[in-house]
């Protein structure tokens, strides 16, 4: 398995790849991929912008995860600017860093993907903060919060609603940057074009 940087372009020449780990991972309707996929494409465009993506010897993706810097007028940060008390707001969304998708192929899942990809990414990124949502699970169990607990997430936001979406999630920040990697810790390549 390889850990790349990718590029926006790189992520969209990939997108078909990128939209079934991300319904792989999620188990959402084909319907609501569509419209993901949609979103995805736009991200890219973000200021900050920050990418990497896991791939196998063959070159097929496995995992990836992106982020950029949040803003007014970006629905996500919208959402959970009015959810936060100002002086939350000021603390955590000032310059801020969101991890907006971390997705890992089921069947590559429990073999420390995610925690290399979430490394990488914030190694990467700007800002003093970095926010990201995850949906609400036990978290003993669920893969997801035991990995942004060992990465230092704190909560924010618990049983958080989004407008159109049922499920109730969790909002995590952590202080960026991250201590520097421990001996052995692999970072992401530099990204080469991947086709």
């Amino acid at each position: 398995m390889r850990l790349v940087r990718w590029t926006p372009d790189d992520l969209v020449r990939r997108l078909d790849d990128v939209v079934a780990v991300y319904g792989e991972a999620m188990g959402y309707r084909t319907d609501l991929l569509m419209a993901r996929r949609g979103y995805i494409a736009n991200h890219v465009r973000r200021p900050g912008f920050r990418a990497v993506a896991s791939l196998t010897t063959e070159g097929h993706l496995a995992g990836f995860g992106y982020g950029y810097l949040g803003a007014a007028g970006q629905w996500w940060h919208d959402q959970v600017h009015r959810a936060l008390a100002p002086e939350a707001r000021r603390r955590w969304l000032t310059d801020c860093f969101e991890v907006v998708e971390l997705h890992v192929r089921p069947p590559a899942q429990g073999h420390g993907l995610g925690a290399r990809q979430l490394h990488a990414l914030l190694s990467l990124a700007e800002g003093t903060t970095t926010l990201l949502s995850t949906p609400e699970a036990d978290e003993r169990t669920s893969r997801a919060w035991r990995l942004y607990r060992r990465f230092g997430f704190v909560d924010l936001l618990r049983h958080f609603h989004f407008p159109g979406d049922e499920r109730p999630f969790g909002v995590l920040g952590r202080d960026l940057p991250l201590a520097p990697p421990g001996p052995g810790a692999a970072p992401a390549e530099p990204g080469p074009a991947v086709r």
